[in-house]
């Protein structure tokens, strides 16, 4: 498009993407961005350092999530967009991002990780000023606000052209005589603009070789970050959230949080490990209780009835009778009866989170924690976390499981997750905050589960009374002593049902616990 091509379109009629897309394209993006804080919030600090920066991120999220890319021309876009071009030109060209789109092609929480990755990659980079200076970002700006005032003109000179087609014949004459002075007047701001727009498109091209590695470089980091959060973040909600897969949205969330956190991604892999190894060992030891005959009632189960109720049924006229039994559940049949199930209330996990539980044995404390609310949830008990350290430190208290049908909250896991408080110990604190919330009526009969790694003394007074609140409410208490020599089961012994000892973290070290709490 040449020179008087350009000048016949103004910039209220120019677009602000360089990617075509469609209103599906654009209404996924919209609902993930309502979803997603951080893309909300990569879109706003963009939006602080250059113009349009709203429009670029819809062109990378089009870019990773449609089949076939159309870039539009070079005319048809504001001039104050034009540094989004050069690095669509150089991410299309990196070898990264056709092994990328193989991951995000029409999968919109996929594109929607990738895109607020590589946003928030592009926008270090901008802040740190390695790809444009502040003085060329301010020319952007510059070109923006001319297109707004040209823009604003050219909608004065629509309107006055609009009048004029219903105006009598000598108030058209007059708004003739006005459109054509406005139009007059307009021509110099135009020529400057495009001469300003040559300007920056001349400078970038020369910056563009300089530019090219940097943004290759964080299409691959994007890469790398994506196939190692993206599969967690699929895998996270289903084993511990709803049962069900998230909104895209929240997954988005959920892997930015995975790339970002080195720690979460860890934990995540272990708990994926720990939770099956769990489901494996309960199934093999739990699915056939040890149960007895003891009397004989009414029901309706066939696997079992009485002999001579079988026999029946070779009768054509007992044999309506027995159905008519069947439906009233008035069928003689054998009564069983097992051991009564443990921990009729909720399950309450105390983890230290003093400063030496730091590293590995945090990360397996964490995901022992996780399996067990993946325990609770099966068992359709209330699970609360209580994350401890000194006691001057207040206690991390969650309940991870209190939404309908006990499925967790997977904001409240990750809260859990990412805290720690370093510091002390102080068992008497956690413990007390456990007793508190057995000793409501309709919590009786729960679970302690306890994970430290040191020792701690508690007061004579305390132990007592604690002890005779044990006794009453009939709760079990399971200690797990981590790395450290008998010397110090002392105090954990005296108010424990059970101090396990463990000095290898593996999935198998939790067996003692899964199976004292099933």
């Amino acid at each position: 498009m040449n020179v008087t091509e350009q000048s016949q379109l103004r910039p209220a009629r120019l677009l602000r993407h360089w990617v075509e897309s469609d209103s599906y394209d654009r209404a996924v993006f919209h609902r993930l961005k309502a979803d997603a804080p951080s893309l909300q919030a990569v879109e706003q600090s963009g939006g602080k350092l250059l113009p349009h920066f709203d429009a670029f991120l819809l062109d990378l999220f089009a870019m990773l999530f449609k089949m076939n890319i159309v870039l539009h021309s070079e005319g048809d876009v504001v001039p104050s967009a034009a540094f989004y071009r050069v690095l669509l030109d150089h991410l299309r060209a990196a070898p990264a991002l056709e092994v990328l789109r193989q991951q995000t092609v029409l999968d919109e929480t996929r594109a929607g990780l990738a895109t607020l990755l590589l946003g928030e990659r592009l926008l270090r980079l901008l802040k740190s000023e390695r790809i444009l200076t502040r003085a060329e970002m301010l020319e952007f700006w510059n070109l923006e606000q001319q297109e707004t005032e040209l823009a604003a003109t050219g909608a004065h000179i629509d309107t006055v052209d609009e009048l004029r087609q219903h105006a009598g014949q000598t108030t058209q004459r007059r708004l003739n005589e006005l459109s054509q002075r406005m139009r007059r007047e307009t021509e110099p701001a135009e020529r400057r603009l495009q001469h300003h727009a040559r300007q920056v498109r001349a400078t970038l091209t020369d910056h563009a070789e300089h530019i090219r590695p940097r943004v290759q470089a964080e299409a691959a980091g994007v890469l790398d970050a994506l196939d190692q959060s993206a599969g967690a973040a699929d895998n996270w909600g289903i084993q511990l959230g709803n049962g069900d897969r998230s909104r895209p949205g929240v997954q988005i969330e959920l892997g930015k949080r995975l790339a970002t956190n080195p720690k979460l991604n860890k934990l995540a892999q272990m708990v994926g490990h720990m939770r099956a190894y769990a489901l494996a060992l309960r199934r093999k030891m739990f699915e056939r209780a040890d149960e007895e005959t003891y009397a004989v009632g009414l029901g309706a189960e066939l696997s079992r009835l009485l002999p001579h109720e079988i026999v029946a049924l070779r009768h054509p006229i007992l044999r309506r009778d027995f159905s008519r039994r069947l439906l009233d559940a008035q069928l003689l049949q054998y009564a069983l009866r097992g051991p009564e199930e443990k921990g009729k209330g909720p399950m309450i996990v105390c983890l230290d989170g003093s400063s030496s539980m730091a590293g590995d044995k945090e990360i397996w404390s964490k995901a022992v924690s996780l399996t067990l609310l993946d325990i609770a949830q099966r068992q359709r008990r209330l699970f609360r976390s209580i994350c401890f350290s000194s006691a001057t430190t207040p206690l991390q208290v969650l309940d991870l499981n209190r939404r309908q049908h006990f499925t967790a909250d997977v904001n409240k896991i990750l809260e859990l997750a990412e805290y720690f408080p370093g510091g002390g110990t102080d068992f008497q604190q956690p413990l007390s905050a456990a007793l508190e919330c057995l000793q409501q009526a309709r919590y009786r009969r729960g679970d302690v589960v306890f994970i430290t790694d040191g020792e701690c003394r508690v007061d004579e007074r305390w132990l007592a009374e604690f002890k005779r609140a044990k006794d009453q409410l009939g709760f079990t208490l399971v200690s797990v002593l981590i790395d450290v020599g008998s010397n110090a089961l002392g105090t954990l012994a005296a108010f424990s049902d059970k101090v396990t000892t463990i000095s290898q973290l593996t999935n198998e070290a939790g067996k003692d616990i899964f199976l004292k709490v099933a």
